[in-house]
């Protein structure tokens, strides 16, 4: 008698549907941390490790301790959001059509963002949530990830270096160089970010913004400034990591409905929370602004020129 399937089994078959589990899984983390910002809310294990509530801490420079956290907690939400979109994309299209990069795409920008994990370590503070999370996602991931080596098939070339590409209308060419050129940016900030978290932690305007000193920060807390490094040092990781699968989606894939769809939404995801919660806690000093803007406009002319030049091309 043939062995029947398991539930478990067949769900992780090809590995698409465990991929797309953890895509899952990484959209309720981001809306999660947005969520709990928006509410002012520290989770159990930063009031058990600061011995502070949000509350309580609130109470100090006028709150802009408290606000200063959470910008950078929604701008971490933010990227994880972002990071989903683009994975479930991957793993619904070019995934599920056999194309090797999709499945590179994954590989390599989960060990960026899992390995990141390690960063948060490095003042001494383990986030448990964060820890657990981890735990819980990465066995799914890395068995979507197994599973589905056998589905990449394919291998295809940069899309710009393909027929097609040389082909294609100079504003569609534009446009997709626009892109590659956000992804590249967004891994140069990341990457800087997170060296920031794991060394100095605050740049001039962050402590302008506060109206504190580092020292005076420690004189309140000495554990305020690790639990702020960890939030820095996160958020580093997880813009790194969509700038990475930016890159990967804008020299690989092809020009399609599908892709402006998923880049779109992950640019409101992304370069949304990341620029506004900056006007909603009062943090706008244009130079601290300046590189996020400068991103976003780059994204925005780069998909504007992507999607134009896909229609002409269409015309044709």
């Amino acid at each position: 008698m043939e062995r029947e399937a398991g539930f478990f089994e067949q769900l992780a078959e090809d590995g698409q549907p465990a991929l797309m589990l953890f895509a899952v899984g990484l959209l309720i983390s981001g809306a999660l941390a947005v969520f709990l910002s928006a509410r002012r809310e520290f989770l159990p294990h930063d009031v058990a490790f600061l011995g502070m509530t949000a509350k309580e801490l609130c109470d100090l420079a006028d709150c802009r301790v408290v606000r200063f956290m959470f910008h950078d907690r929604v701008a971490f939400g933010g990227s994880l959001m972002a990071t989903a979109v683009l994975y479930l994309w991957l793993a619904v299209f070019p995934l599920r059509n056999g194309e090797r990069w999709a499945w590179w795409a994954f590989t390599l920008s989960g060990i960026l963002g899992f390995g990141s994990f390690v960063a948060y370590l490095g003042y001494g503070y383990l986030d448990t949530w964060h820890g657990a999370a981890t735990l819980t996602l990465l066995p799914i991931f890395l068995t979507g990830l197994i599973r589905s080596h056998r589905l990449a098939t394919v291998w295809m070339p940069g899309w710009l270096k393909t027929a097609e590409g040389r082909a294609a209308p100079s504003l569609l060419r534009c446009g997709r160089w626009g892109l590659i050129a956000t992804g590249l940016g967004m891994i140069a900030a990341g990457a800087a970010i997170l060296f920031l978290g794991t060394t100095d932690v605050f740049v001039a305007e962050d402590l302008a913004y506060m109206g504190l000193t580092r020292e005076m920060l420690q004189g309140v807390n000495p554990r305020l400034v690790p639990l702020i490094a960890h939030d820095r040092a996160g958020f580093g990781g997880g813009l790194a990591t969509t700038g990475l699968l930016v890159l990967l989606c804008a020299w690989h894939s092809r020009p399609s409905r599908s892709f402006h769809q998923a880049i779109v939404l992950a640019g409101v995801f992304g370069f949304g929370c990341a620029i506004g919660v900056h006007y909603v806690e009062g943090y706008t000093n244009p130079v601290h602004l300046a590189p996020a803007f400068a991103g976003a406009l780059l994204f925005s002319a780069g998909l504007l020129c992507e999607i134009g030049g896909t229609r002409k091309m269409r015309r044709r």
